[in-house]
């Protein structure tokens, strides 16, 4: 076994992102291949590492709150043990501390504990044998057997029960495992992050127990940002993918193939009771998960109750197209002064961010800016949705819009087929720090979908009142433990026009813009000839636009 002292996981080489957004664009492009590259070479098995990638990723996580949900027997708390020696052995000056294990069961804490005995070896740390030792009960009389392993630094890694006020008055690392399992897991939690006060660290490690449990809402929380914990997800295929089975059949001496491994998952999903136990126990997903994401009392309270938000609709003509270039640009033009009204009415020192749904023919293409009120409440002033207007339209309207948004600090754009179109138009006007290409996944919906709830239950959402705004939002469903837009379009109750959750898309883009923080240009014009300010009396405003000069600049550029 190879013996080091630490976890090499990689670095992430940089990129000059250049000075022009076309330069900017290249570049981010070349960062993000190189990224990914490296990200693929750290996936690869490689049978001379003791651990595996996903292993090395939650070592190298410094966090001080971090939380795993995984599949069972992935290895990932024998790594965590590795972790524990590799700080109880350091001196204090190199952040030594002492490290805490509470598991659900006296079985459990006896493995971790050999566990690191094992890593203590492999690592060649000074450390005493396991130690048993009488730990007496502070909310009794009742004497409990503890296992511990003494180092040389002075610290040591020590097994507890899952009595919260046995971590009362200790100081060190606290690793929660099979959280999801404990019967006083908020308690447990509560005594262990009194620890944090001087910069030890908190980690939870578990299997998923239903979807009403504490560990399940603290990950929806803590990707919500209402918690600061770093969520660590492991199903059984991401483990397969980067090595589980093949270092199995290395420790059991078989030859690997991907024949056998497929029979030996296919193995283990036969063998659970129901397939709700089955994605619980190997896919990361809770059961009882399923129906509409946000509740519709949510929904209906942040609604406005006054018609104060109004939706614009603007629907292409059925010979749009054949058009001339002039009469579409005409039409364009009367389409944006409809829009202009409700730009001027926005607050011009109150930021803004904006998302967008696309879509070019059947659904609709829906813009979505939004208003953060100083106090960080979100407002829809106004909801544009364009029902089968060419990309041009699309994109001129788009610009009118944005260009126009006071302190615009993000952008989010669906990009999924043809709507990187649109998403890259904006790219190259706004640069790539403004504007976010999204590629609609699983992994993005985790991510941003709880955050969009977090803004219904916190009521800090305003939306307009209309009927296809519920039928959007209920689009979104729990699949598999994701929440996401449910397959299958709609016709709108009102209208007759195709829908697709496109104003639930648009408004998760929006909530996804509101957190970048795109830089605000803010600028004033030289005054020109025949400007306002200069002595011609004569200067007429209405030529002056007509000249193909903008009458206002706002945002970024």
């Amino acid at each position: 076994m190879t013996k080091t002292n630490t976890v090499n996981v990689g670095t992430i080489g940089h990129v000059d992102n250049g000075k022009t957004t076309l330069a900017k664009a290249i570049a981010e492009a070349a960062h993000n291949r190189e990224q990914q590259q490296i990200q693929a070479e750290m996936a690869q098995f490689d049978p001379a590492e003791v651990l595996l990638p996903y292993q090395k990723r939650w070592i190298a996580d410094e966090s001080q709150l971090k939380i795993a949900e995984k599949s069972r027997r992935t290895g990932l708390t024998w790594a965590e043990a590795a972790d524990g020696v590799l700080t109880a052995a350091a001196a204090r000056s190199a952040g030594g501390s002492n490290h805490y294990y509470v598991g659900s069961n006296k079985e459990m804490a006896r493995e971790f504990i050999d566990a690191a005995a094992m890593w203590a070896k492999a690592f060649n740390k000074a450390a005493g044998e396991i130690q048993e030792e009488i730990f007496r009960d502070e909310d009794g009389d009742k004497d409990i057997l503890t296992f511990a392993i003494y180092f040389e630094s002075g610290y040591k890694i020590q097994a507890l029960s899952s009595n919260p006020s046995n971590l009362r008055g200790m100081q060190g690392n606290v690793t929660i495992d099979e959280a999801a399992f404990h019967d006083r897991l908020g308690e447990v939690l509560k005594a262990a992050l009194a620890l944090t006060m001087w910069g030890d660290k908190v980690r939870l490690i578990s299997t998923h127990n239903g979807t009403d449990n504490q560990f399940n809402e603290l990950i929806n929380d803590s990707r919500a940002g209402k918690k600061d914990y770093s969520v660590h997800r492991i199903t059984l295929d991401d483990a397969c993918r980067e090595g589980l089975y093949k270092r199995i059949c290395q420790i059991r001496k078989i030859e690997w193939n991907q024949a056998l491994e497929d029979a030996w998952k296919a193995g283990l999903l036969k063998a659970t009771a129901s397939e709700e136990d089955a994605l619980e126990e190997y896919s990361c997903v809770p059961k009882q998960g399923g129906g509409t994401y946000i509740k519709r009392v949510l929904i209906e309270e942040a609604m406005v109750k006054d018609n104060s938000i109004p939706i614009i609709t603007l629907e292409a003509p059925k010979d749009f197209e054949t058009w001339s270039e002039a009469h579409r640009n005409i039409q364009v033009k009367e389409w944006c002064e409809q829009i202009k009204p409700h730009l001027e009415k926005l607050n011009p020192l109150w930021n803004h961010a904006f998302g967008e749904d696309f879509a070019r023919k059947g659904d609709l293409s829906l813009f979505v800016p939004l208003e953060i009120a100083p106090d960080l409440s979100k407002r829809t002033p106004f909801v544009v949705e364009l029902a089968k207007l060419t990309y041009d339209a699309q994109r001129e309207i788009l610009f009118y819009i944005c260009d126009n948004l006071p302190r615009l600090q993000g952008m989010s754009f669906d990009a999924t087929g043809n709507g990187g179109y649109l998403a890259e138009a904006a790219m190259f006007r706004y640069g790539t720090e403004m504007v976010e290409q999204v590629m609609l996944s699983e992994a993005w919906y985790r991510e941003w979908m709880p955050k969009l709830k977090a803004e219904f239950e916190d009521l800090n959402l305003s939306i307009p009142r209309h009927q296809d705004i519920v039928d959007d939002m209920a689009k979104i469903k729990v699949t598999n433990g994701t929440p996401k837009i449910d397959k299958g379009s709609d016709k709108s109750a009102t209208t007759g026009q195709q829908r697709h959750g496109d104003f639930a898309v648009a408004l998760a883009m929006a909530i996804r813009a509101s957190w970048m923080e795109g830089g605000i240009i803010e600028f004033t014009a030289i005054p020109g000839k025949g400007s306002a300010d200069s002595e011609n009396d004569d200067f007429d405003d209405d030529s002056y636009e007509e000249s193909g000069y903008h009458s206002f600049d706002r945002g970024t550029y």
